[in-house]
């Protein structure tokens, strides 16, 4: 038998998926290698937190790196692995020209997770009332990570669109990698709590994530003061992790706006609500919170950035709305209507069953990364040989200094 492939994930931090949808979506692939069969070494320079997933009886053997330090291209060499997946462009920054080095063979996928120069060019147009600038130097440093690499994992149509279309990127070079999400079953939709026994609007984030504590801040000034008007003695509560005193001071009884914290299972959280709210007004990427909502058959109602590449071509479990006048209107309105709520959550039925079910899309994945001809792969894309030959001698040298001092 063939030995079980060798499989380096780097990531910027250990995954925490109670934390945020990247951490669910690092889990969802260390999963599916794991399922292949594969053997996952997970590298992490970062401290861990309470709340990092325990890969305790996985499988998955940890390995705490050093960043700007040889000791990890002795560690690289000896695993010798097939492929090395970086978690985000600023790791293959630190890493690459290392792992390029010492194992020229690997496949190096990059995990965009979403597209930071698009979040970051939306975050700055929406700040300064603006056209969104995508041309940053977070683009030029993520384009280069995506030309350095020979697969880069996309999470959604429109950032796959905006690479091929305005980027010029090979569509050879990227994939298409949405959520992988378990299908919802007749089964769980008969489990899932009715109308009549939820109450009240909930919101779900990461206050660390820029685009989550500017959605609260709408909400608590936009939104929430004519909403709650129309719907006496209903409350709002705000759940995420990483709530610092800025986000707390906002919580307040009277208004019946509620900062809840930490949630330990999104989904539980979800489900007891009858309407997910999320105004928000930048970001890119596929939002976990509207998966989680799904899931457990919770509308939600939210700007067409936030849904954005998520239907595709059918209808949103729930209401898309810019205006943010006609967004209170019309969420006052499907709180109350039973009919138009049962439809929106049939809808987010068939958004998971049809665009994200893991069945759809893990075995084409894995089929890819397998037969990839890397000899072939990697003359279509001299230019990523180039920067690969260039980076590796300014980002090497200026690593090596960095290791010289810190040896002083």
């Amino acid at each position: 038998m063939m030995n079980a492939k060798k499989i380096l994930i780097i990531g910027l931090v250990w995954p925490e998926p109670t934390s945020s949808a990247a951490g669910t979506r690092m889990i969802q692939l260390v999963d599916l290698f794991l399922q292949n069969g594969y053997d996952i070494t997970f590298a992490s320079a970062a401290s861990k937190s309470d709340f990092s997933h325990d890969f305790s009886g996985t499988g998955v053997v940890e390995q705490e790196i050093q960043l700007n330090d040889e000791s990890f291209n002795s560690f690289l060499k000896n695993l010798n692995p097939q492929i090395v997946l970086f978690d985000r462009f600023m790791v293959e920054e630190q890493y690459g020209w290392r792992v390029q080095q010492e194992c020229p063979d690997a496949l190096r996928i990059l995990d965009t997770e979403d597209l930071h120069c698009l979040r970051s060019a939306r975050q700055q147009s929406n700040n300064q009332q603006t056209e969104v600038d995508l041309f940053s130097d977070t683009a030029k440093r993520e384009i280069a990570s995506v030309l350095r690499c020979d697969l880069s994992l996309i999470i959604s149509e429109v950032e796959m669109k905006i690479l091929v279309e305005i980027f010029k990127i090979d569509a050879s070079m990227l994939y298409y990698l949405p959520f992988l999400e378990k299908e919802i079953t007749k089964e769980a939709i008969k489990n899932w709590i009715p109308f009549e026994e939820r109450s009240d609007f909930v919101f779900i984030g990461n206050f660390l994530h820029e685009p989550n504590w500017n959605t609260v801040q709408i909400l608590k000034t936009k939104i929430w003061p004519s909403l709650r008007k129309k719907l006496p003695g209903v409350n709002l509560n705000i759940y995420g992790s990483y709530a610092t005193q800025k986000v707390l001071q906002l919580d307040n009884k009277n208004e019946r706006f509620f900062i809840r914290g930490r949630a330990l299972e999104a989904q539980e959280t979800i489900a007891k609500h009858k309407i997910l709210l999320a105004p928000i007004q930048f970001g890119a990427g596929v939002k976990g919170k509207f998966i989680d909502a799904m899931q457990v058959g919770t509308p939600s109602v939210t700007t067409s950035v936030g849904a954005e590449a998520m239907k595709g071509a059918l209808d949103w479990n729930g209401l898309i709305e810019d205006d943010l006048t006609a967004f209170v209107e019309r969420a006052a309105e499907l709180y109350q209507d039973k009919s138009a709520w049962l439809t929106a959550q049939k809808n987010g039925v068939r958004i998971i069953n049809e665009r994200y079910s893991a069945s759809h899309f893990a075995n084409g994945f894995i089929a890819t990364v397998e037969n990839l001809d890397l000899t072939a792969h990697r003359q279509n894309n001299f230019i990523g040989q180039i920067l690969n030959h260039h980076t590796v001698q300014s980002t090497k040298y200026m690593s090596l200094w960095i290791e010289a001092k810190n040896k002083r």
